[in-house]
């Protein structure tokens, strides 16, 4: 192997992309553009839920109970309706998603030390909106009936807890690392898939053929210009993680670009593998985007919990490498772990590499076909 023929196919790839603008608006561009839509597009903090309230009783008590919903600042009181009919109109029209029903003798059952049921009608159609809705009512009800009664009920075990690693709870913590190895994964294995099919379109590649060049001297040089691309992409999204949507940081900084750099190689030795494979742009790019875009999305616990899955697709997820880039990326974000921790997943991404970069090499053949 010489090194002056990996850097002269590596000086060729430089040009092409220079020539090419939509490369570059890929390469740069898409990663930014796909984080600021995610990041802000995808949220599991559920607030200001449309909410309309019926009341009957129409007293202090039933007034300051909606005072504490709005207050609470996860309620948005958009109306008062005067019958319990008129709440439909609102449900079945998407404008409200809740309904509390305050029945007529709601005060005089609270002074008289009882119970006063009120009723929360909740949009099911979102199934997760509805269950935090639920859980909020309570919460919220449960801290109304002490303040009314002037007592706190001490309850049998009293349960502290303490949430570590993401206390304020926000969803895009957790989210915006998993974006992260998303888009990076997608884009570095899209842009790679051109590469070798781009020479046979073009009628290029039998003239790379007819020369000394070996098949490991091609694939090299054809991955570094990408390799630093890739590497740029991902420190400006980790820059854009942390300075735009304010998410921590707490691990080695180093640890992470070292990491990242064991994954870059996999994601681009697998799109070199489909360009092999595919030997045409557009089956390239469509082989490259269903390979790394829905099961990095689906099965890397980046959206869905792997645990909650079924047993089959959980055996599955073992051969995505998204997945353990995805742990990676939220145990240096949110936990700041060391290498000691993470090296079970850095040993899986770096043979999951050699064996897809191995797989390129043995399935490009110097021959026209």
């Amino acid at each position: 192997m010489k090194y002056i023929r990996i850097a002269a196919i590596a000086k060729k790839e430089v040009l092409h992309i220079r020539r090419d603008p939509f490369s570059l608006a890929m390469a740069f561009l898409m990663p930014m553009i796909l984080l600021i839509i995610f990041g802000y597009a995808i949220t599991f903090d559920i607030d200001n839920i449309s909410t309309v309230v019926v009341d009957q009783d129409r007293t202090s008590l039933s007034r300051g109970f909606v005072s504490a919903l709005k207050d609470s600042g996860y309620f948005t009181i958009l109306d008062y309706p005067d019958r319990y009919d008129d709440v439909d109109e609102y449900l079945n029209s998407g404008r409200a998603r809740l309904a509390i029903i305050i029945p007529p003798d709601f005060s005089k059952k609270l002074r008289a030390g009882g119970t006063a049921p009120v009723g929360a009608i909740i949009d099911g159609s979102d199934a997760n909106t509805a269950s935090i809705t639920e859980g909020y009512i309570s919460a919220i009800a449960g801290q109304y009936l002490q303040k009314v009664r002037g007592a706190r009920v001490i309850p049998l075990v009293d349960a502290r807890t303490r949430v570590w690693y993401n206390p304020e709870l926000k969803s895009r913590n957790f989210i915006i690392p998993g974006l992260i190895a998303l888009i990076i994964s997608v884009i570095v294995t899209l842009l790679t898939s051109l590469t070798i099919a781009r020479e046979w379109e073009r009628g290029t590649m039998e003239q790379l053929i007819s020369t000394p060049l070996k098949t490991p001297e091609l694939i090299i040089g054809k991955l570094i210009p990408y390799f630093f691309i890739g590497l740029i992409d991902t420190i400006a999204s980790v820059l854009m993680g942390t300075l735009v949507y304010g998410v921590p940081l707490r691990g080695s900084v180093a640890l992470l670009v070292a990491l990242s750099c064991i994954f870059l190689f996999g994601g681009l030795s697998w799109g070199i593998l489909i360009s092999i494979i595919a030997r045409t742009q557009m089956l390239a790019s469509q082989m490259a985007i269903l390979s790394t875009f829905l099961p990095a999305f689906l099965l890397s616990g980046f959206m869905f919990a792997i645990a909650n899955m079924p047993e089959p697709l959980q055996l599955v997820t073992y051969i995505v490498p998204a997945r353990y880039f995805v742990s990676i990326l939220k145990d240096i974000f949110l936990k700041g772990n060391p290498f000691s921790l993470l090296a079970g997943d850095a040993l899986l991404l770096t043979v999951y590499g050699l064996l897809v970069f191995a797989m390129a090499n043995r399935k490009f053949k110097k021959k026209v076909v």
